[in-house]
């Protein structure tokens, strides 16, 4: 069976995009995402950077295999902002990302079927003009076993082609691999008959 392990995401940052509707301005960023905790400081540097704006509505979706998601209207009417920006990372089959949209009010009202129109324009805007790029699904692997058995596991590494992540040399040696999800059954064939080497799986 054919494992799936690949995911697409951002490269970095896109630049600001600004998009126009009945004077209100509409300016969109998307950023990666690594976890939730990094929205919080994006979030309140882009409130510094425009003191002036009413609205800082965004969506982002974290994982590969588990997803979560959060979108936000930040006072707009609700699922006129939020929602159609998550729409736009689905939509774009994209994953780790975080879009914000921030609104400057031009005085004239837009109607919630004008809002979803506009912060979808601007979030497709946004990932339109970000890199976006394939990444792998990975598994980490620790190997424990005595200093005299190292060339054994470098031989496996250099042969299956293992990325040695962190490693500890001693008496008693420590290697932490990763490899993509779909070598891992490979990999572990590869030390199944090494018995004095142990394996344990970082989760």
């Amino acid at each position: 069976m054919q494992i799936n392990d690949t995911y697409k995401t951002l490269a970095e940052p896109a630049e600001e995009q600004l998009y126009k509707e009945k004077n209100s301005k509409f300016l969109g960023y998307a950023f990666p995402l690594v976890s939730e905790e990094e929205v919080k400081p994006i979030l309140l540097t882009l409130r510094k950077q425009h003191p002036n704006a009413v609205h800082f509505c965004y969506a982002y979706q974290l994982g590969a295999e588990k997803i979560s998601y959060r979108a936000n209207d930040d006072g707009e009417p609700s699922g006129s902002a939020g929602i159609p920006i998550y729409g736009q990372i689905q939509s774009f089959g994209i994953t780790n990302c975080l879009v914000v949209i921030v609104r400057y009010f031009g005085g004239v009202k837009l109607g919630v079927g004008g809002l979803i129109s506009a912060y979808k324009t601007a979030a497709q805007l946004s990932l339109e003009a970000a890199t976006i790029i394939q990444k792998t699904i990975d598994v980490v692997y620790i190997a424990q076993f005595d200093y005299a058995h190292l060339n054994k596991v470098m031989r496996v590494i250099k042969e299956r082609n293992l990325e040695i992540l962190e490693q500890k040399m001693d008496m008693q040696c420590e290697i932490c691999l990763s490899t993509r999800q779909s070598n891992e059954e490979k990999l572990l064939a590869a030390f199944e008959n090494l018995y004095e080497i142990k394996l344990k799986k970082r989760a």
